[in-house]
């Protein structure tokens, strides 16, 4: 059944997931047992969540919280504010968080969370109010050695600050470890902000270095800069590469010389878009995915790459800033073209393994400065690139499945250890 299953055309972010986790598990002959116990998520929690508008109405919104595994620890992962989240999705990045969180090797189980929202068209005090009665409705899931949120799409440290202090109210102490991605003055970690972006750049610098492609002179195209995407795009700009392309939710922009980055996210913090900034010129998504380049960093929302415009993609390497911005098939057609793919477990995890750091600081009352936190990340991220690149090459498998053969191997592992209850 499970090599049926891994040779199924997905149709959903999670079908995706389960697609991908059985092409692993069949690398690593992994047993049905040990499979049925990993593969699906522990709980699901929906909820309904009815606000009061600044209008007076009452919304009705939903909600959800996954936990996919706590084999190896707490439950860890994001919250997105989206129209379009589902629990399909949500479902589909608990389980990516599970093996993310195993492949940087970090004692943290896989979580995630959504609510089905437009939140650009909620004022702030309708935000707030959603965050608080969304902490109340999943309290029960929550807590700094159960289950650690964090920030995702549209969710910041705003959003952070209200889920910690909405859970501290019901005990009646301060509990900053119940959420990473805080404000500082509430226990969040310093270099936290940026820390996945820097992930998605230690790790493309050890794929160029594999590769023996300078990174002095190589041209960036970055699909999504947002703050992954923006921080990465950075650091690539201050290291010698050329980020000739980037594209937000709005506009796609091209200049052949590349972008002076600094000012770019300058413009974007000023206006709110990438579209209009100087000597810059618009082009449409499927040209932006289609330009020549050494890297491309897909920093958007998922399924970003199929099929149907992978033949088009003309690059060396794909950096996944975003979770599953490629699918299977897109995946195979990369493949095929031999472009070297650092997959999103292993290259966006740079800010789950700071979320971590954060968590250990809030657990010790002993907080760290900026550069110790990089130092930290830095070599996290290259040893893990090194743990997934061997087994890519010892196994003569895709770097994602490499990646997920690393993250599953060690679930499997501490399930066979703890055995089963009762």
């Amino acid at each position: 059944m499970p090599v049926l299953e891994a040779t199924m055309t997905p149709k959903s972010a999670h079908e995706a997931a389960l697609h991908n986790f059985d092409l692993a598990a069949n690398e690593l002959n992994l047993e049905p047992d040990v499979r049925e116990m990993i593969k699906y998520p522990e709980r699901i929690l929906e909820v309904t969540l009815p606000v009061r508008m600044d209008d007076g109405h009452i919304h009705r919104f939903e909600g959800y919280r996954v936990q996919h595994s706590t084999a190896r620890g707490p439950g860890k992962g994001g919250i997105r504010y989206h129209p379009n989240v589902t629990l399909d999705e949500v479902k589909a990045l608990a389980t990516w968080m599970t093996w993310k969180c195993a492949v940087v090797n970090i004692p943290f189980g896989g979580a995630k969370g959504g609510i089905t929202c437009s939140p650009k068209d909620m004022s702030q005090i309708e935000l707030e109010r959603l965050t608080r009665r969304y902490a109340a409705s999943i309290l029960p899931l929550i807590g700094p050695d159960q289950d650690i949120p964090a920030p995702d799409v549209y969710t910041n440290s705003q959003t952070m600050a209200w889920i910690m202090d909405t859970y501290s109210m019901t005990k009646g102490y301060p509990i900053p470890g119940v959420v990473t991605g805080k404000p500082i003055s509430l226990g969040g970690s310093l270099g936290r902000n940026e820390a996945t972006g820097r992930g998605v750049f230690y790790t493309t610098l050890s794929a160029l270095e594999f590769l023996k492609i300078p990174v002095k002179g190589a041209k960036v195209v970055v699909q999504g800069f947002g703050n992954a995407g923006s921080i990465a795009a950075q650091l690539l700009h201050e290291a010698g590469a050329v980020v000739i392309a980037v594209s937000d939710s709005k506009a796609c922009i091209f200049n052949s010389k590349g972008f002076d980055i600094p000012k770019l996210m300058a413009y974007k913090d000023k206006t709110g878009q990438v579209l209009g900034f100087p000597s810059s010129e618009e082009i449409q998504p499927a040209e932006l995915l289609a330009l020549n380049c050494e890297i491309l960093v897909p920093a958007a929302l998922e399924n970003s790459i199929d099929s149907n415009n992978a033949p088009s993609i003309r690059t060396k390497v794909v950096a996944e800033a975003a979770n599953g911005p490629v699918t299977p098939d897109g995946d195979a057609v990369l493949e095929s073209k031999g472009v070297f793919l650092i997959p999103d477990i292993l290259c966006n995890a740079g800010g789950v393994t700071v979320s971590y750091f954060e968590w250990v600081q809030d657990t010790q009352h002993l907080f760290w400065d900026t550069q110790d936190v990089y130092k930290r990340l830095e070599h996290i991220m290259k040893v893990s690139f090194g743990d997934v690149l061997k087994i890519h090459r010892d196994h003569r498998v895709p770097m994602r499945t490499a990646a997920n053969m690393l993250g599953i191997g060690r679930v499997a592992e501490a399930i066979k250890i703890r055995g089963l209850y009762p």
